[in-house]
């Protein structure tokens, strides 16, 4: 295996082109436009302001940080900075549960709703335009494709390697 230039051996993909080009788009997507602030949000804020939302279609009653958490697959710890990030910006608050005061809900504000819906609108707008861009059918096959990539990764996830990074503590939450 070849040493890179930082002394690091390079992984198996020298030698394949596809899977090279692979990666390389894949790098380009994560820094895509879709993933900059959004109405001055960090992507994980609106991840979890639309989580509020759609939640919302079905009860008004909001959600426990931990029903969060399982919906996201985030940590409760990671839910509870975000949540209280947006609640400084009042784009949600937290409210007990009519039926049990110990339970505390999370919901969207007035202004956290409106947010959310702005953006809800535009990324489905520039999915149409990409629909338009793509035409119908590569749209389908671009869809059924990265359907084939999510149970990949789900089905290969990588080693566990013994050269973590030291734990923090939070490992009991994941």
């Amino acid at each position: 295996m070849e040493v890179g230039h930082i002394g690091v051996s390079r992984g198996g993909n020298d030698d394949n082109p596809v899977a090279r080009r692979l990666i390389a788009m894949m790098r380009r997507m994560h820094k895509a436009q879709w993933k900059h602030t959004a109405q001055g949000h960090k992507p994980s804020e609106m991840t979890l302001m639309i989580c509020l939302a759609n939640q919302a279609e079905f009860s008004d009653e909001g959600l426990k940080v931990s029903g969060i958490s399982r919906i996201l697959g985030l940590t409760p710890p990671t839910v509870t900075q975000l949540v209280n990030s947006l609640e400084a910006k009042e784009m949600v608050r937290r409210h007990a549960d009519p039926l049990d005061r110990r339970v505390v809900r999370i919901k969207l504000t007035e202004g956290g709703e409106a947010v959310t819906l702005r953006v809800k609108q535009s990324r489905d707008e520039m999915m149409n335009r990409l629909v338009t861009h793509l035409g119908e059918q590569d749209s389908i096959k671009l869809a059924d494709l990265l359907l084939k990539v999510y149970d990949f990764i789900k089905d290969n996830r990588p080693p566990d390697f013994d050269d973590r990074l030291p734990k923090n503590g939070d490992e009991k939450f994941d």
